[in-house]
This record gives C-alpha cells, structure tokens and sequence, in this order.
C-alpha cells in the first residue's frame, strides 16, 4: 500500500511521455521528408529578371507653394503686416473657386533681423536686433488649369513675395500606375523569352514575382508654351505630361 503514491506518479509520467512522443516522431518525419524537396527546389535552375514599365499622362491638377513675408521693427507690426496681406491672398484664391481643402497653411515662422556690429579694433560686439520678419506659406491645389496663370498673377499682385514653386499632378493617378504595372511585367516576360530562346531552354512556372519600386511622377515640358488663359498680364503655363514607372522582379524555373 505504501508504494502505491509512487506507482500512481510512474504511470502519471508515463502517459506524458507517450502522449509526447507521437508529437516528437512526427515532426522529425516532416522534416526529413522536406530536406529532399528543399534539396530539388534549391537545386533546379531559375531566371531571374527585372523590367520597367512607363505610362503618361496629361496632368490634371497643379499644387502651388506660396509664401507671404514682411519685414517691421517688432514682431507685432510685422506679424500684422503679414496677417492683412495672407487674408487677401486667401479671399482671392476663395472668390476665384478654390475649395477650403485645397488650401493649407505650409509653413509658418518668425525670425529676428540681426545687425553684427564690429568695434573699431575689429572685434565681435553683442548682436543686436534690428527688426522681425514673418514668413507663412500656403500650399494651394488647382483643380482648374486653365486658371493657373490667373491665380499666379494674382497672387504676386496681392503680396506673395516668396514661394512660386508649381508642381503638376495627377489627382487619381491609380489607373496610370497599373498601366504602368502592366507594361513592367509584359517587359519581364519578353526579356526572359529571348534570353531562355537564346540558351535553347524554356520558360517554366513563375517562383516569384515583386514590385521594387514606384517612382514619383516626372514632369515632361511640352514642346511649345501656352498661356494658361486668354490674358496677357496672365502668368504663361505649359503643363506637359508625368510619367509613373513602375519596377517589377520575376523569378521563373528554367525547363531544360
């Protein structure tokens, strides 16, 4: 009767190490069947190859960066000066039909005027402040680009003094891109049939196929310029074409 406790912790034991056991031979099973398909795999031939593809298109928005600045004698005045001259800006850009959304506040900062004097030794004196300057940018989407050189215009004739850079866009440039796509994987496929017809072996199954990269749109001057609107005092635009390239990488097996 005494050494009933140890039989029961025996048997206890036992039947874990019996229901492990199974788990154990199973998984060195597996895993000796896989060795020789991975030693197939490793050892059968690929091809590997990479192919851009490149789709235009007219754009069809611009984004204007635009800055007010003012100089005063204290940051007050200068910060006042600027206010009045971006609420003008804002009100023409809002009377000529551009939406809330499309305009943002880019950048906004207020830096000391310096003055470095130099005493007559030709030392360093303490630098002194000798004035303020307010700088806010504002970022603007054109949905309409026949009035782009309008509201270019306009806008330096209400005090945008800094800024002018114009980018052009696409506003949906989803389906370009998979034109894009598309062109980069028929470029893949042709390039690896002339090198597999080259070497006297065939294409098999495709292994492995990934996208590297997507550029962001190229801008593409068009040939002659032309105003963006029917008014001489307008700001010239030529809006030309982006370009998306799209890089794809293909892995095939080689059948030989």
């Amino acid at each position: 009767m005494r050494q009933l406790p140890a039989l029961r912790t025996s048997t206890a034991r036992c039947r874990g190490l019996c229901v492990r056991l199974p788990s154990a031979l199973l998984l060195t099973l597996l895993t000796a069947a896989s060795v020789p398909a991975l030693a197939e795999e490793a050892a059968q031939p690929t091809i590997s190859v990479s192919a851009t593809g490149t789709a235009h298109v007219a754009p069809d928005m611009a984004v204007l960066n635009l800055a007010v600045q003012r100089e005063a004698k204290t940051a007050r005045k200068a910060l006042d000066a600027n206010n009045m001259a971006m609420a003008e800006v804002l009100a023409t850009m809002r009377k000529a039909g551009i939406a809330d959304r499309d305009l943002q506040t880019s950048n906004f900062n207020i830096q000391p005027r310096y003055h470095y004097p130099k005493s007559s030794s030709g030392g360093q004196r303490p630098l002194r402040i000798v004035g303020y300057v307010v700088h806010n940018g504002l970022t603007v989407r054109v949905r309409k680009l026949v009035e782009l050189g309008a509201i270019l215009d306009q806008s330096v004739s209400l005090g945008v003094n800094s800024g002018g850079a114009v980018t052009f866009t696409t506003d949906k440039p989803e389906p370009i891109i998979e034109q894009a796509r598309k062109s980069a994987v028929e470029r893949a496929i042709a390039k690896a049939r002339t090198l597999t017809a080259a070497a006297g072996v065939k294409l098999g199954r495709i292994l492995e196929i990934s996208e590297s990269s997507r550029r962001t749109p190229q801008p593409r001057p068009m040939a002659r310029m032309e105003s963006a609107m029917a008014r001489d005092q307008a700001v010239p635009i030529a809006s030309g074409e982006n370009s998306y390239s799209v890089s794809v990488n293909v892995r095939w097996a080689l059948i030989q």
